[in-house]
């Protein structure tokens, strides 16, 4: 567990733990570490939520698929990123959701009861944990609202211009790389990728942003 602990310190859900809590605490909550390939499905949908996720290594996205199969991106998960909290912490039954694998990755689980129920050793990082977790879930759903902010938008060209705006000013910058690539940032958006690749093309003509890839760069209102 110790080779794990530098990536563990990025995540906000031990902020205020001490290196030499951290493996006292990781046994406490019954941690485990698992390994999934490439496309692998971290969690399916149905799946039973009781775990918070942490990735250690590698990415993953979290996906949702309508009845038809539509596939949407709810977000993008790096090293230190967590998922599952939200569900587990509202005893969600089954999980609303796939976690997919989008690099091979190591994830470590985190039994989510062990964690908000105080031990008979009385831990003291129990409620800094907690506190930890209720800020976790409540940055999450601000980060929603901007989700939401997007996908409410009527066209395309709202919608895109919408995330690349809101891009731009997360890395103050007009210049910035997102993390999708067409297919993806279609499935973000919720929107057809020939519909998206030809408001980009329009975009593009009229000088309102160039690209290349997953490199954009606004240019003007």
């Amino acid at each position: 567990m110790k080779k794990y602990f530098d990536i563990l310190q990025k995540c906000h859900l031990f902020d205020g733990i001490a290196d030499g809590q951290l493996e006292e605490l990781l046994s406490c909550f019954g941690a485990t570490i698992r390994v999934f390939k490439k496309n692998q499905l971290i969690l399916a949908e149905g799946d039973a939520v009781g775990d918070i996720g942490i990735i250690l290594s590698g990415a993953a996205q979290i996906v949702r698929v309508d009845y038809y199969g539509n596939r949407s991106i709810v977000t993008e998960l790096k090293p230190a990123q967590m998922f599952g909290e939200a569900f587990a912490c509202a005893e969600v039954k089954q999980s609303p959701v796939n976690v997919v694998a989008t690099e091979d990755c190591e994830v470590m689980f985190i039994d989510t009861l062990r964690m908000m129920h105080l031990c008979g050793n009385a831990c003291e990082f129990h409620n800094q944990m907690i506190f930890n977790l209720m800020k976790v879930v409540a940055t999450k759903n601000l980060i929603l609202n901007q989700k939401l902010e997007i996908i409410s938008k009527r066209t395309t060209r709202e919608k895109l211009m919408t995330y690349l705006m809101q891009q731009a000013k997360q890395n103050g910058s007009n210049s910035f790389t997102i993390p999708f690539d067409r297919q993806g940032l279609a499935d973000f958006l919720e929107v057809e990728r020939s519909g998206l690749s030809a408001e980009i093309g329009k975009l593009r003509r009229e000088g309102i942003l160039e690209c290349k890839r997953s490199c954009f760069v606004l240019l003007r209102q």
